[in-house]
C-alpha cells in the first residue's frame, strides 16, 4: 500500500491543483449554495424550507442545511454581506475564495474515504500489492490516484461548483466500514449520508437487501434452534434501526415538532420539474426523447405530422418540461416502475448468494445505474454515483476494469456541457485525457495486458473505435458546429448529440456489466481475483 506519507503528500498535491481553478467559471450552483449560507444564517430554523427570495430555494436534506449552517458562521468573518439574503449573485472576491476553498477543504473527507477503502484492499486478500513492486504501481495505489484524480469531480466541483466530494467520502467511509463486517458503524455512515444528499436512495436497496442477510437474520445452520436464532437476529435489527432512526430523528425531528415535515418533502421531492434535465443526462430517456425528436423530423418532411398539435413541440430544443411529440409521454411512476425491474435481478443475486462484502460494492454500482437509466430527473452527474464505487472494484477484478476503463471516459466526457465557457474548453479536454490515459496505463500494467490487441489498450476494438468516436464529436461540437453556421438555426444540436452519443456507451456498459454480475461464478470468485 502507499505509505500514510506518500498519501498525504498525493492529497496536497491534488489540493494544489484544485487551488488552481478558483478564477474558473463557476455555475448557478455557487449561487445556489452562497443563497443557502444567507438562508440558514439569517433566518430562523422555522423558515428555511419556506424561503424563497431566490429561485434558488434550499431543496436538500436537514442535514446539509445544518452543514450550510455551520459554513455561514465562519463565512461571516470573510464577508458578512454573502449572508445577505437580499444580495442575489453576489460573488465578491471574498465570497469566491471562501466557497472554493470550503469544497477544497471538505474534500479532506473524501481524501479520508478513499484511505479507508486503500487500507482494506492491502489488508483484504485481495490482490496483495507486494505481487506487484513498487508502493506507486501497487492496487492500492492506483486506487488511491484514481479516487483522488478522479476527473469528474474535478470538474463538476471545482470549476462547475459543489459539494460530492464531502459527500463521496462519507459514502467510501460507509462503503469501507462495511467491507470490513462494522455494519453498524456503516449503516450510520450511510444514515448521514442519506440526510445531506437525498440522492443516495437511490443504492438504499443495496444496504437494506445486505444488512438484512448478513447482520440482522444470519444464515441459520443445521441444528440451530429456531428461538435463541431468531432472538438474536431480532436484538440486531432493533440496534440497526435505532443507529438509523437516530440520525433520521436528529435531521427531521425539529421540522416533524414544527409540523413542517410536508414542506421539507415537497422541496426533496419535486416531481414537477419534468422527465429529463435541461441537458439530458445520457440514460435510456435521452435516447428516448432523441428518438421522438427524430421520429417528428421525419415524419414532417414525409407529410405524416401536418398538425398544429405536433408543429410547437420541442422546437426550443432542450427543455425542462414538456410532451412527448410522437411516442407517450412518460409519467413519474413509470419511471419508478423501471428502475425497480432494472434493479430487481441484480438484489435478488445478492441475498441469494453466500456473504461477499464485494458482491455488495457490486450491486450498488448496478443500482446506481439503474436509477441513472430510468430515474426521473436525472441530473447528468449522477454518472459519478457509479464511476467512484467501481474504482475499488476496477483494481481487483481484469472484467470490472474493462467497465470501468469505457465507463470513466465516457462518463467524464458527458460533464463537459457543464463547463461551456471558452476557457474551460481546453481545461476539461486535459482532465479528461490525464485521467484516462494514468487508469489505462495503470490498470492494463497491474493485469499485465498486451496494449497490441486493440486501438486502446483494455478494451475490445469496437469499444475503442466507439471511443475513438468522441474526438470527431468534441470537434464537431467546440469548432465546426460554429463554423458551419448551425449554433444559430440548431442551438441545442451539440447538447443533444453527447447526450445521445455517450448514452450509448453508458447504456452498453450497464447492459456489460449486468451480465457480468448475474454470470459470476462463486467458485472462480473464490479462486482468484483476475
Amino acid at each position: 500500500m502507499m505509505p500514510p506519507l506518500h498519501f498525504c503528500v498525493a492529497v496536497i498535491i491534488f489540493s494544489c491543483l484544485k487551488a488552481l481553478f478558483i478564477p474558473a467559471y463557476r455555475s448557478t450552483d455557487f449561487e445556489v449554495h452562497r443563497n443557502w449560507l444567507a438562508i440558514t444564517y439569517s433566518l430562523p430554523i422555522s423558515k428555511w424550507y419556506f424561503e424563497d427570495t431566490s429561485e434558488w430555494t434550499l431543496d436538500y436534506p436537514p442535514l446539509f442545511a445544518w452543514f450550510e449552517y455551520g459554513l455561514s458562521h465562519i463565512a461571516s468573518f470573510f464577508d458578512p454581506k454573502m449572508l445577505d439574503i437580499k444580495r442575489l449573485n453576489y460573488d465578491s472576491w471574498q465570497t469566491v475564495y471562501f466557497q472554493r476553498f470550503s469544497v477544497i477543504l471538505t474534500d479532506l473527507v473524501y481524501a479520508y474515504g478513499a484511505y479507508e477503502c486503500c487500507k482494506y484492499l492491502m489488508k483484504s486478500s485481495l490482490r496483495k500489492s507486494s505481487k506487484w513492486g513498487s508502493q506507486w504501481a501497487s492496487p492500492s495505489a492506483v486506487l488511491a490516484l484514481l479516487l483522488l484524480g478522479n476527473a469528474g469531480l474535478l470538474m463538476v466541483d471545482h470549476i462547475h461548483f459543489q459539494y460530492n466530494g464531502f459527500l463521496f467520502g462519507i459514502m467510501l467511509i460507509s462503503l469501507s466500514r462495511m467491507l470490513q463486517d462494522q455494519y453498524l458503524a456503516s449503516s450510520f455512515w450511510f444514515a448521514v449520508l442519506l440526510n445531506l444528499k437525498h440522492i443516495f436512495l437511490y443504492v438504499s436497496p443495496v444496504y437494506f437487501i445486505y444488512l438484512l442477510r448478513n447482520y440482522c437474520f444470519q444464515k441459520r445452520y443445521p441444528g440451530t434452534p429456531f428461538k435463541p436464532w431468531f432472538l438474536q437476529s431480532l436484538r440486531q435489527l432493533v440496534k440497526l434501526g435505532l443507529v438509523v432512526g437516530l440520525v433520521f430523528l436528529v435531521s427531521f425531528g425539529p421540522f416533524i415538532a414544527m409540523g413542517e415535515i410536508k414542506q421539507v418533502f415537497s422541496r426533496l421531492f419535486p416531481f414537477k420539474r419534468g422527465l429529463s434535465h435541461a441537458y439530458w443526462a445520457p440514460n435510456f430517456w435521452a435516447l428516448y426523447n432523441a428518438a421522438d425528436k427524430a421520429i417528428l423530423v421525419i415524419g414532417k418532411k414525409a407529410g405524416y405530422f401536418q398538425s398544429a398539435n405536433f408543429s410547437a413541440a420541442m422546437t426550443g430544443g432542450l427543455v425542462q418540461e414538456y410532451e412527448h411529440s410522437v411516442l407517450p409521454s412518460i409519467m413519474p411512476r413509470t419511471t419508478f416502475i423501471f428502475v425497480f425491474l432494472s434493479i430487481l435481478p441484480a438484489l435478488l443475486k445478492l441475498f441469494m448468494a453466500p456473504k461477499n462484502p464485494l458482491h455488495f460494492v457490486r450491486c450498488l454500482v448496478l443500482c446506481a445505474f439503474g436509477s441513472f437509466m430510468f430515474g426521473w430527473h436525472v441530473h447528468e452527474k449522477a454518472v459519478l454515483l457509479m464511476i467512484v464505487p467501481l474504482s475499488l472494484l476496477a483494481v481487483v477484478w481484469k472484467k470490472e476494469a474493462e467497465v470501468y476503463l469505457l465507463l470513466a471516459t465516457v462518463g467524464h466526457y458527458s460533464l463537459f456541457p457543464l463547463l461551456f465557457t471558452t476557457f474551460e474548453i481546453p481545461l476539461k479536454a486535459l482532465l479528461l485525457v490525464m485521467h484516462s490515459m494514468y487508469s489505462y496505463i495503470s490498470l492494463s500494467n497491474l493485469f499485465h495486458i498486451p496494449r497490441k490487441l486493440s486501438l486502446v489498450p483494455f478494451v475490445s476494438r469496437l469499444e475503442s473505435l466507439y471511443l475513438m468516436g468522441l474526438l470527431p464529436l468534441f470537434l464537431y461540437e467546440n469548432i465546426f458546429h460554429v463554423l458551419m453556421g448551425f449554433d444559430k438555426r440548431y442551438p441545442f444540436l451539440p447538447l443533444m448529440m453527447t447526450s445521445s452519443y455517450c448514452a450509448i456507451g453508458i447504456t452498453y456498459c450497464w447492459l456489460k456489466y449486468y451480465w457480468h454480475f448475474v454470470t459470476m461464478s462463486e467458485v472462480i470468485h473464490k479462486r482468484k481475483a483476475y
